[in-house]
Formats: C-alpha cells, structure tokens, sequence
C-alpha cells in the first residue's frame, strides 16, 4: 500500500492508453505530498493541437458526489430527511402511492425503482440496453436542445419501474438525481446550480469547477469524440452540447486537479459531517448503465483491487468524453483521469460490446495510479 508515485511507469501507461487508440487524455495522481500529471495525444484531432493536464473537462456523473453533498448539507441542517418519502416534497413529481414509497435516500442510493429517462428523450436511444438497436441520430438532433428537467423527470416516472421502491439490486438512473436537484431548489429556495456552486464548489476551494449554463466548455478543453459502438466513425465532436439533458446531476465541467482536491476534502470531512460522509459510504448492489452490478452508495461508488483497500470515487461520461476520480480510503492516495473518446468498443455479432485494447491500457493505468 505504501508505493510511491513512479513517475516513469505513469508516463508509460498513459502513453499506452493512446498507443491502443484514445486520441488523448489526461491525468493526475497524488500520494500525500507527492504529485505526478501527466497528458497524452491530441485535444483536436484535425490540427493535432495537443491535450494538457490543466484542460477543463465535462466529467459526467461525477457531478452526482456534488449534488448528493448538496444534499446531505441539507440533511444536516434538518431541512431534508433521508429516509421521509419523496413525496412529502415533491407530490407532483412523484405523486400517489410510488411518492409515498420512494425516499430520498432511495433517490441517492439509485434504489427508487424509477427507470433511465435516456432512451425515451432521445428516441434512437428507445431500444436501450439492445445496444445494437440502437442508433447516435438523435445525439446530432439535440445537440442544442434546452430540456425541461420536469418533462425529462415525468418520462422517468411515467416509463414502466425497473422495480418496486427499496428493491435490490437497484438500477443507476438520471431520473433519480434530477429529483434530487429539484428536491435541493424546492428546499433551499435558489436554483441547485447556485447553492453547488456556493455550498459545496467554493466550500472545497475548486478554482477550474463550474455547472455551465451554456453549450461550451469556458476555458483551455479537449474536443470530445463520441463513437456509439463503431456507429460513429470516425467519431465525432461532440464538445458544443447544451448540458439540459442531465443538468446538475451530469453537467459539471472541472479539471483533475479539483475532482483530486474535491474528494480529498470530501473524505477529509471538509464538505460535508464525518456522519454524513458515513451515511454516503453505506452502499447497496446497483446495476449500472453499463449493465454490470456494482455496489453504490449516496453519490459515491467504491473500487477495490485484489488484496487492497478500498478505494472511493465516481465516474462519469457524457456523448464524447468521460472521466474517473478515485481517493483512497486513507484519503493518501489519489486518482482523476480525463479521456476525450467514448463508446469505442464495436458491437460483436450477439450486440455486446467487444473488448478494444483501450480497456486493458486504461486498466492498467488505473492500477499504477491507485496501487504503483
């Protein structure tokens, strides 16, 4: 557990994550003290202009440990309680019986029964999870679409439940966290993009973080290049995309030296209660988009290697790029990787996904930068 940063072995193994076909990506690792960051290939793929590891990026899901701290911030000061029904805050939301039965810790833990609304605000994603039924179209058409969270939310409730209220293993869906996000506006009175901002954002000290309210990233960022399963091909970018498809539970942009910096101060009690943090780190089965169960807490997802300790973080993907940020238990070690290609595994003849050499490099790079 002790092994120091190698910096050497780090150079490698990102070099080796764009060898095996990611046109770039970025990193940076902590131990204690020591820091190591590191880029590879190309943020443009056309001028060849290169990826640096101070480049902000839109880190998908992560931004779900942002709003579920949001949230327990509200716990502590008595305004939300974990375990009431949903309903009791939001009726027309999630009206009758089912509002009733889902909690808000339900909601965070991805336990409500609610389905994805994905497949049904992006209609040539309906067939989801038959991938090869699938089709990127309707990625192009939405690329400016301003969605209504509230319609997006009634698709979730409305589609047919994933399972009843409480039920295990649960499934990972958006629907959930935009409950959340209205849940935090309904209570706090500001709109959820303001009290992250300023209660969870500012109270970590992150410079480069932001909830964006237009279509582009501000600031020096990569391209992002979507590939649907070989649909896309060659990929395409997808770094102008009005965010209102998963608003503050997906739209965060940051860089790898605040979602480093974030989880440090996460795990250290600095944004939300040592309590809080518990109650975030108590986990359930979950099956994720990816249709893998993994255990999954409140807005966190922990990782651990054959006779290791466990790590805790949560990644994230948006149409095009994706990120991953892990801390150690300890809080010593620390993880934040950032790629700008997605879905880059081709279909095999069933519709599953095929292994690509991109999944062992980036395998290995994860295991150097937690483990050395």
């Amino acid at each position: 557990m002790k092994n120091p940063l190698d910096s050497a072995a780090l150079n490698a193994a990102i070099e080796d994550v764009h060898r095996a076909g990611m046109p770039g990506l970025f990193a940076e690792v902590r131990d204690g003290e020591q820091v190591w960051r590191g880029a590879a290939g190309v943020a443009d793929v056309d001028t060849g202009r290169p990826v640096t590891a101070d480049m902000r990026h839109r880190v998908g899901s992560i931004t779900k440990t942002f709003t579920a701290a949001a949230v327990m911030q509200q716990v502590e000061s008595g305004q939300i309680d974990l375990d009431a029904p949903i309903g009791r805050y939001l009726p027309k939301l999630v009206p009758g019986e089912r509002g009733e039965a889902i909690t808000v810790r339900m909601l965070l833990n991805h336990t409500s029964g609610l389905a994805e609304y994905l497949p049904y605000a992006y209609p040539s994603l309906k067939a989801f999870p038959a991938l090869a039924d699938t089709g990127p179209q309707s990625l192009d058409d939405h690329r400016l679409t301003r969605f209504d969270p509230v319609e997006l939310i009634e698709m979730g409730v409305t589609a047919p439940a994933f399972g009843a209220p409480g039920c295990t293993p649960g499934l990972y869906s958006n629907t959930n966290y935009l409950l959340l996000v209205q849940l935090l506006e309904e209570v706090t009175g500001t709109t959820a993009e303001r009290y992250i901002t300023r209660n969870v954002i500012e109270r970590a000290g992150l410079q480069d973080t932001e909830l964006p309210a237009g279509p582009h990233v501000n600031g020096p960022h990569s391209q992002l290049y979507e590939a649907w399963f070989g649909m896309i091909d060659p990929p395409r970018d997808y770094s102008v995309y009005d965010m209102s498809w998963v608003g503050p539970s997906a739209s965060l942009t940051s860089t790898v030296t605040d979602l480093n910096r974030f989880f440090g101060k996460l795990l250290a009690g600095e944004v939300v209660s040592p309590s809080s943090l518990a109650q975030m780190q108590r986990t359930v089965p979950v099956v994720s988009q990816e249709g893998r169960t993994i255990d999954y807490g409140l807005g966190l997802h922990p990782m651990e290697g054959p006779g290791q300790g466990a790590f805790w973080g949560h990644g994230g993907t948006v149409w095009g790029g994706g990120a991953l940020a892990m801390i150690r238990a300890d809080g010593k070690r620390q993880m934040a990787v950032a790629v700008n290609m997605q879905r880059w595994n081709r279909l095999d003849s069933s519709g599953k996904p095929q292994p690509h050499p991109i999944d062992a490099a980036l395998a290995t790079l994860y295991r150097v930068a937690m483990y050395g």
